[in-house]
């Protein structure tokens, strides 16, 4: 799933006051986590992830097999930190069509 700038933008301007929801250890990815994840993102189409361990690489690994493996949309990585956004049948965030409405809506 691929996000224009504009709307990647408007989604790391809702994640600022979001707290992680799931935290992967240093087991890694497993299939419970995998799946604790995608229930989140279920729930919440927009969640963050706090990634343990110091290995930059393996967390930019990790955020691109997340996204792959549940058709997630990469918002932010910013250290340990992981903002993912999915669409959920529910649709609760509504992605602006442009740039102008992105503007329309942080006036607002």
């Amino acid at each position: 799933m691929e996000l224009q700038p504009f709307q990647r933008q408007h989604l790391k301007g809702l994640a600022q006051t979001l707290n992680p929801v799931v935290m992967i250890g240093n087991n890694g990815l497993s299939d419970s986590v995998l799946r604790e994840i995608a229930i989140s993102l279920d729930a919440h189409e927009l969640i963050k992830i706090r990634v343990q361990g110091d290995d930059r690489a393996a967390r930019i690994a990790l955020y691109e097999q997340i996204c792959d493996e549940l058709s997630a949309a990469p918002v932010q990585h910013i250290g340990k930190l992981l903002v993912l956004w999915r669409p959920s049948d529910k649709q609760r965030i509504v992605l602006p069509k442009n740039k102008k409405a992105l503007k329309l809506a942080s006036q607002s």
